[in-house]
């Protein structure tokens, strides 16, 4: 068995740190009273931060100390209010791993102080039993790397969250040798060799267009893969963005005296929204106003005030309350663990009505309101919703599907101009037919249809296509696309609207070249007079000079026109003087006019 932490506890930073915990001003949850901090520091592109946020005084010392936080979270508080077991039922047949950069020293012996304190059974050292705990580098070694105190911090939190949720799963850590996406990712590949049946994931870096060339790191199949979705509020992080893992939202779960349930609610902090980057939708997302990979899909406890106990003594002074969707991503994986179902990250998608709803709750602003804020069945912040007991992510046969979505879901046109859509159709529980698309709800004398008529879920987007008329009446109209199944009864609907305007009148404006000329009298200049056509214009415009001295002469040729016309201005011998003309066009009830200048010599 592992042996129990001394207890001496270490005060400060650890001695031998890969970089030093540089931590943010500290913030403060004015209706609780807290104030918190990140534990790492944020990274530069190619490179991920650790989610970790620690309580701490006004002055950003952690509050640490020889017992457990009064108010942290531990066993009895997760398993009551997430309606989960101890354990599966197989002891030892599923392993857990947990990904995180640099090394933590102590992490074996603070887990077997941290089971000592809540009465968790001990894990086996590797190869002397199961359940065990592993660690190793991202190449399976024991050489470790860099120890790092933010980082160890992010360690214990994982490992300690993942053994307290399925007390009798094995636990292997694999620490990469920085903080890199490449070190981070290989890590990744490794923890799956190794035979893990989940990873987990508390690290990220903002949506960037670089992200697609790390997926090959996180695509495993078979193999139930989260990441934490950020904890700097409404934004897209990866790898929590790669559509071949879980994305974990954050809430702030509050509990009755006896840690039942009592309410959740989106955590102002955790991360959401619409990748930028990520195209690739996953086959089991079917929210209609992002049309690439949305997140978050799943959440749990994220909020530093409702967040776990944790015991670390290489940076900490042991006992430290500790939040941020790191906490929430291996609460999450664990889950997995405990419902039997290493294999289909999207299970909860089948069964969301096993899931608590969390319906309220914000982590800022957005144009799509879905995108930030809490609200009855799927939303960014919080994705399906929280655990309630585990049969939402238990790996069940889905009954074949599908599902329409539109890019954009609303276009505007002008009488007789034309505008097109996206159509998609996401198949789901091993839904393979052919789907064959219609659309109904043309206003008048507007014509189109969609192309192709028939997709399959390996197919890309059909296009839907319209143009009105310059008769088409102004106005706002519900389109109607419908998909039915080609070898079944199975249909879905989805609205479009369209927004039709009054097109703006034909119209015309001048120009003329060059703006200025020099004539030396007695004598002649040329200027060329264009017609600019607006909107459709199809007339002829006639032209006049005016504003030229007595014995000044003006002709147009052609006129009227079309499209240009020659001025030229011929003079006696006159006195010197800079004159300003004007050249006025008529067509109709339509009139402009533009001016230039000559310089007489």
């Amino acid at each position: 068995m592992l042996a129990a932490a001394a207890a001496c506890l270490v005060l400060g930073l650890g001695a031998g740190s890969a970089q030093s915990a540089s931590r943010d001003q500290p913030r403060r949850d004015h209706d609780r009273g807290r104030w918190f901090e990140h534990t790492c520091t944020q990274a530069p592109d190619g490179f991920a931060a650790c989610g970790a946020q620690v309580v701490t005084d006004s002055s950003g010392v952690p509050l640490a100390g020889g017992l457990p936080p009064s108010g942290a979270y531990g066993p009895a508080q997760f398993h009551t209010a997430y309606n989960l077991p101890a354990g599966i039922a197989s002891p030892g047949a599923k392993t857990i791993a947990i990904v995180d950069a640099y090394d933590d020293p102590n992490i074996a012996a603070d887990l077997a102080y941290y089971d000592s304190v809540y009465g968790l059974p001990d894990l086996n050292s590797y190869g002397s039993g199961t359940p065990w705990f592993r660690k190793v580098n991202q190449t399976g070694g024991t050489s470790y790397p860099a120890r790092n105190t933010g980082w160890g911090l992010e360690i214990a939190l994982d490992v300690e969250t993942a053994h307290e949720i399925c007390q009798n799963c094995n636990i292997l850590l694999v620490e990469a040798s920085s903080n890199s996406y490449a070190n981070l990712g290989a890590a990744e590949n490794e923890a799956v060799a190794l035979g893990a049946n989940v990873v987990s994931n508390s690290y990220g870096g903002g949506d960037s267009s670089s992200d697609t060339s790390y997926d090959s790191y996180y695509n495993h199949p078979g193999v139930v893969i989260t990441a934490s979705t950020g904890d700097s509020g409404y934004g897209v992080e990866y790898p929590a963005s790669s559509p071949y893992v879980v994305a974990v939202g954050g809430t702030t779960l509050n509990l009755n005296s006896d840690n039942t349930y009592a309410s959740e609610a989106a955590w102002v902090d955790g991360g959401s929204g619409c990748s930028a980057n990520e195209k690739a939708k996953p086959s089991w997302q079917h929210d209609s106003g992002c049309p690439t990979r949305m997140v978050a899909d799943v959440s749990a406890d994220a909020d530093p005030n409702t967040g776990a106990a944790v015991y670390d003594t290489y940076g900490y002074s042991g006992w430290v309350q500790v939040g941020g969707t790191s906490l929430s991503s291996p609460l999450v994986a664990s889950v997995y663990a405990l419902s039997g179902n290493t294999t289909n990250g999207s299970a909860p998608y089948g069964d969301p009505g096993d899931l608590h709803d969390v319906t309220s709750g914000s982590n800022g602003s957005c144009s799509t309101a879905y995108f930030c804020t809490a609200g009855p069945g799927y939303d960014g912040p919080t994705g399906l919703g929280t655990p309630n007991g585990t049969t939402a992510f238990a790996s069940t046969s889905a009954t074949p599907d599908f599902s329409l979505s539109s890019s954009p879901s609303s276009r505007t046109v002008a009488q007789g101009s034309g505008t097109s859509y996206a159509i998609t159709m996401s198949p789901s529980g091993g839904f393979a037919d052919a789907v064959n698309l219609s659309v109904s709800g043309f206003p008048t004398g507007t014509i189109g249809g969609i192309s192709p008529s028939s997709v399959t879920g390996v197919s890309p987007a059909a296009t839907l296509s319209l143009t009105t008329a310059s008769t088409t009446p102004a106005g706002t109209y519900t389109l109607t696309v419908t998909g039915k199944d080609a070898g079944s009864s199975l249909t879905h609907s989805i609205p479009l609207t369209l927004v039709v305007q009054a097109a703006p009148a034909p119209d015309f404006s001048l120009s003329i070249s060059p703006s200025s000329q020099t004539l030396r009298t007695p004598g002649s200049v040329k200027y060329t007079v264009t017609v600019n056509k607006i909107n459709g214009f199809a007339g002829s415009v006639t032209l006049s000079a005016s504003g030229l001295p007595t014995g000044f002469t003006s002709s147009f040729s052609p006129n009227p026109t079309s499209s240009s016309s020659t001025l030229t201005i011929t003079a006696p011998r006159s006195s010197r003087r800079t004159i300003t003309f004007t050249v006025t066009g008529s067509s109709g009830s339509l009139v402009h006019t533009k001016s230039a200048t000559l310089s007489v010599r």
